[in-house]
């Protein structure tokens, strides 16, 4: 029986910054509710998501100002680019996470679009609470020490 050749997790668009400005304290995985034309300009990697974030609207979870490109052969039934769209998570996640939002400092970040292996849009959501000056430079000399103790410890053995 032949295998089935499972395609990679594709990144349609990343948040890089996220992780910067932001500590992550936990993820969740949630599925997004797309027009066709949304779904083939994510396909393409037009899609911007570094000014966005998540939040609620009627008591359900919405991700809000994500700009993802016009379909450039679409039709007059191409979408609004940055029209807010609907996330799908379950009930309990999102209730503890507005329970985090409503707690002084937390946000909900998007921190990537990308296909799961069936070829379902999906967007990691992070929890996150912002960091300080001191603390993006703390993390940055965190991370140069590391990557020169990595070297030191490479180069001896």
């Amino acid at each position: 029986m032949a295998k089935k050749n499972k395609p990679d997790s594709k990144f349609a668009a990343q948040n890089r910054k996220a992780r910067h400005n932001y500590f992550i304290e936990d993820t969740v995985e949630a599925g997004i509710i797309l027009t066709g034309t949304e779904v083939k300009s994510l396909r393409a990697g037009r899609a911007n998501i570094i000014d966005a974030y998540a939040g609620d609207k009627d008591g359900e979870l919405y991700l809000l100002n994500a700009h993802i490109d016009e379909f450039t052969e679409g039709n007059r039934y191409n979408h609004k680019p940055t029209r807010p769209r609907k996330l799908l998570v379950h009930r309990k996640e999102r209730k503890k996470l507005f329970d985090y939002v409503g707690k002084k400092g937390y946000t909900l970040v998007p921190l990537d679009i990308h296909f799961n292996d069936r070829g379902y849009a999906k967007v990691t959501i992070g929890l996150g609470k912002g960091k300080l000056h001191h603390d993006k430079r703390a993390t940055s000399k965190d991370r140069d020490w590391k990557r020169d103790q990595a070297r030191l410890l490479r180069d001896r053995g």
